[in-house]
């Protein structure tokens, strides 16, 4: 008779924590996070054909302090997405597998990401003097 006290499968307890798992469950996260604010940017274009009225309640929303949260934080995950999605399109071609070649790829995603979405947000706030 099978032992049913211990799992079926490894779950997440068995593994140590690594930048390569966190890499690859941030892709994941910031796919779906890249969806939900495609709504908001959707709202944007709404709002901009809708009138001024419509816009102007846009720009208050996304000028508020949640508002630039959500969007750097949307914008961060754009940048992670962006440049995690060419490390994976270069391991398809085959190059990057050792394990040294990967985690210092994942760390280049994570802090190239954040590098990123600072000078995107540094070069809006130079343009018109906030975003």
């Amino acid at each position: 008779m099978a032992n049913r006290e211990r799992p079926l499968s490894p779950h997440l307890q068995v593994y140590a924590w690594q930048v390569q798992m966190v890499t690859s469950i941030l892709h994941r996260t910031t796919g779906i996070i890249l969806v939900v604010g495609s709504f908001i940017v959707a709202w944007g274009l709404l709002a901009l054909a809708s009138g001024p009225e419509a816009w102007t309640t846009f720009t208050g929303c996304t000028r508020s302090a949640i508002g630039f949260l959500i969007l750097f934080g949307w914008s961060w995950a754009l940048s992670f997405h962006l440049i995690n999605g060419i490390r994976h399109l270069v391991q398809d071609a085959g190059y990057a597998y050792k394990i040294q070649a990967f985690v210092r790829n994942s760390w280049i995603s994570i802090f190239g990401s954040l590098a990123l979405t600072v000078l995107i947000w540094v070069v809006a706030m130079m343009q018109r003097g906030g975003a």
